[in-house]
């Protein structure tokens, strides 16, 4: 293993750490720092390293970038149109009283797909208070269970942002890392739910009471279109993806794989649930300056999770480009452990460290770049790791901490009980799965 490669990886990552926890700027640049500087120790000329960079960002964002602006968009409008909201209320009912946390990590999990959780939890609190005002259930419990469904399919599944990036980083196809994403959520659901049972009798006599009083009648009376309208621009896309990878190993190079393809492209497919969303979910009246205002504010959100996704395959190129990826798979496929648990480790660190699972992700995918391409490591399975690995640890330093502990009225202790324990147990029972995975797919 070459010393000087190997200490131009550490120096990279550990810019990168540091750059985020200690400086005034984001992972943007600071992916793009620890680019610069493990290039320049691993002896890359100059002029040659900013075209390792610029060839890397631009590589990622034409294959991933359009689907990111697409997946955000689409997720915006349900947001604020009340498709989520409407999403959330069928599912209430169609599991029926008794089973309201079943009922509330199922909306998560649904919801989750294509809204941001942090939007999702705060629109939905509301209807979990209100649930367990009806049901005589502990708030606590509810709020939970509802969190933990959002995390899971945001962190797991596209279109949302984390697993976009990750599937784009290494090169996945969409309609995979959804269908290997569905089984890992359904396995972990009966997980969030038992942890939610648990700590709600234990926190909720811990709960600040006197917090959002008023959120039961506000739940009782938002308007909503109806469950199935909202569906459709939801459903249709990923169908298409789907529909996309099974013609493609059922009937590879057939005209009906063709049009499949097209359609199912994924920035064709995003696009059609685009417009479909546009059109569908707004009410008769919305006029076109407004829409044009939720897909302006969007744009926005979704800006600094495609420049992340950008800086970090620049520094996945680097690492390729300059032999310190192959020197590390070389390394790493010398000791006695799957390559797997690489990524993973990569983003757990990188999530306790600086808190954004997004970005966890993003940099531990980065770094397994050269892994899936020099060292035999299954990019599926690669792409998996680095997602898990992002589960670990929510607390101080990530936003939706606040978030969720807020919201459910703890605060200390007991929100780390809460929301900390719960992302560290779903975190370690995806553990046992990854090794499943990796039998599977070596």
């Amino acid at each position: 293993m070459d010393l000087q490669l190997l200490v131009a990886l550490l120096g990279g990552v550990a810019t990168v750490i540091l750059i985020i926890l200690l400086t005034r700027l984001d992972a943007f640049p600071a992916l793009l720092l620890g680019a610069i500087v493990t290039g320049v120790i691993a002896g890359v000329a100059p002029l040659e390293l900013v075209d390792m960079m610029t060839a890397g960002f631009g590589n990622t964002l034409a294959s991933i970038g359009i689907v990111i602006g697409l997946g955000v968009s689409l997720g915006k409008l349900l947001e604020v149109t009340g498709g989520a909201d409407a999403l959330a209320r069928s599912f209430i009912k169609l599991f029926g009283k008794g089973r309201e946390r079943v009922a509330m990590t199922a909306t998560g999990a649904v919801v989750s797909i294509p809204v941001f959780c942090d939007s999702g939890y705060v629109m939905l609190h509301p209807l979990a208070r209100s649930l367990a005002r009806k049901a005589q259930q502990p708030v606590v419990g509810l709020s939970l269970a509802l969190a933990g469904g959002l995390v899971l399919s945001h962190t797991l599944v596209p279109p949302t942002p984390g697993p976009l990036a990750v599937a784009g980083l290494l090169g996945v196809d969409l309609g995979v890392m959804f269908l290997v994403g569905i089984p890992f959520i359904l396995v972990l659901i009966p997980v969030v739910l038992t942890y939610a049972r648990i700590m709600g009798k234990r926190l909720e006599p811990f709960r600040d009471h006197t917090m959002f009083a008023d959120e039961e009648a506000e739940a009782d009376t938002r308007p909503v279109i109806s469950a199935g309208r909202a569906a459709i621009p939801l459903l249709v896309p990923i169908l298409l993806i789907i529909g996309n990878t099974v013609t493609k190993a059922l009937i590879p190079d057939s005209p009906v794989q063709a049009i499949a393809g097209f359609l199912g492209a994924p920035a064709i497919a995003l696009l059609i649930g685009l417009i479909i969303g546009a059109y569908l979910l707004p009410q008769r009246r919305t006029d076109r300056k407004t829409v044009v205002g939720w897909l302006g504010q969007a744009a926005a959100s979704g800006g600094l999770i495609i420049f992340i996704t950008g800086a970090g395959g620049a520094f996945a190129n680097v690492l390729t480009q300059s032999g310190v990826g192959k020197n590390l798979a070389d390394g790493v496929g010398m000791l006695p452990l799957p390559l797997f648990l690489i990524p993973f480790v990569i983003a757990s660190v990188l999530r306790i460290a600086q808190g954004s699972g997004t970005v966890a992700m993003i940099t531990a995918a980065t770094l397994a770049v050269p892994l899936v391409q020099d060292g035999g490591l299954n990019p599926v399975l690669a792409a998996m790791a680095a997602a898990c690995g992002a589960f670990v640890l929510s607390q101080f330093n990530d936003s939706f901490f606040w978030v969720v502990t807020k919201f459910a009225g703890l605060s200390g202790v007991n929100a780390m009980k809460a929301w900390s324990g719960m992302t560290t147990t779903i975190w370690a029972a995806t553990i046992p799965l990854l090794f499943i995975l990796w039998a599977i797919v070596g």
